[in-house]
């Protein structure tokens, strides 16, 4: 399926894979689609070693970065990443701390045995992801960069670009698609709600092709609900030029996640999913927990915006990671995945994921040719 697209990242086909886990990101362009590393989360130090290692592993194939620049959250304007962090711990209530403290204790989950002082600013504002950017950028092997919250700020898009990359953004409406497009966005990636992670509320039969229409001749990448082939070759139907996966990677064979982990997510149907802010400050997708139904209580503290409440959860994802296995930890855990979950019933390998959504996708295209033949 090689395209105009394909060859301009240097990739064989537009499948691309979001992911936190290094070694899928490796496994996914070894077998000819895009890994895309996300880089929200880690400092500038760690996400040096995790580009090393890739680097190391991942040959002559070309390989993507996901940054998260929000285009609206409390502090914006301070570039100093430590008064930042100082001002905004400062407008944490002390009520919210202590209400994530008893969940988590509540439930049996360890204390982390060192403190760390980031407390949860990593890569939620322009402050702390241009460092990550920085990093990426000097990796020849990155071909594509992507924000995951809203078009990213005119300098860093034409850092990009200058740099003989593309540059992609993530958007959940027809006006964010149209205002990427106007800012010289590359690639516009449609998510439709059903997806993983941050999302809008229109489900992607219905905006992928507003989009499409919206933005040509730009091309889109379609997100969100994508779990099988016969989806992909719906995406491609309506015009989209690859299509963006993110929940088909968090249970494969080389994913870094614990085994209580993806046994949960093996267990879930697609009605266990449901919008939240309760780990982000934003809409997020996400397993339905014991986490997500505090928060929703009677009594329960407001959620904070973007990026307080990641401050105030940035142990809890921490502790639960950590200690994924640990009594009743896995109630309380950040689960972020699509609807698509409840098609996610074992454990494969990246390739064998690649190679089917290929061959369902021929299949698809294939039935629907013979249908065309015989009408």
């Amino acid at each position: 399926m090689p395209s105009e697209l394909c060859k301009r990242l240097g990739i064989e086909v537009p499948i691309f894979a979001f992911t936190h886990c290094r070694d899928v990101v490796v496994a996914v362009s070894k077998a000819g689609g895009m890994g895309v590393l996300g880089a929200v989360g880690f400092s500038a130090e760690q996400l040096a070693q995790e580009l090393d290692w890739i680097d190391e592993h991942i040959g002559d194939k070309k390989y993507g970065v996901d940054i998260v620049i929000p285009q609206k959250y409390d502090g914006m304007g301070e570039m100093d990443p430590e008064k930042l962090q100082a001002q905004l711990q400062g407008m944490i209530p002390q009520e919210t701390r202590d209400f994530v403290e008893k969940l988590l204790d509540d439930h049996g989950v360890p204390k982390m045995p060192e403190e760390d002082a980031r407390g949860g600013l990593l890569g939620w504002t322009e402050a702390s992801a241009r460092p990550l950017l920085e990093e990426a950028l000097k990796r020849p092997g990155v071909t594509l960069i992507a924000n995951a919250l809203g078009t990213p700020p005119k300098e860093i898009i034409e850092e990009v670009k200058a740099s003989g990359r593309l540059i992609a953004a993530l958007c959940g409406r027809v006006k964010q698609a149209v205002a990427h497009k106007e800012a010289g966005i590359d690639i516009v990636i449609a998510q439709g709600g059903e997806g993983g992670g941050h999302t809008g509320d229109v489900g992607s039969i219905v905006l992928w092709p507003q989009i499409i229409d919206a933005v040509a001749p730009t091309p889109v990448l379609a997100a969100g609900g994508i779990g099988n082939g016969r989806q992909m070759a719906a995406a491609m139907a309506m015009g989209a030029a690859g299509v963006w996966t993110g929940s088909l990677w968090l249970t494969v064979a080389e994913a870094a996640a614990e085994p209580a982990e993806k046994d949960s997510y093996f267990r879930a149907s697609s009605e266990d999913t449901l919008r939240s802010r309760s780990w982000t400050g934003k809409p997020c997708r996400m397993l339905r927990t014991e986490w997500t139904d505090a928060w929703e209580a009677e009594g329960a503290p407001k959620t904070l915006g973007m990026p307080m409440q990641g401050m105030v959860t940035f142990d809890a994802i921490r502790r639960t990671h950590a200690y994924a296995g640990v009594a009743r930890t896995q109630d309380v855990a950040f689960k972020p995945v699509g609807q698509v979950v409840g098609q996610i019933n074992s454990s494969q390998t990246s390739a064998e994921v690649i190679r089917d959504l290929l061959t369902e996708y021929v299949d698809a295209v294939g039935r629907v040719n013979e249908a065309l033949e015989e009408a």
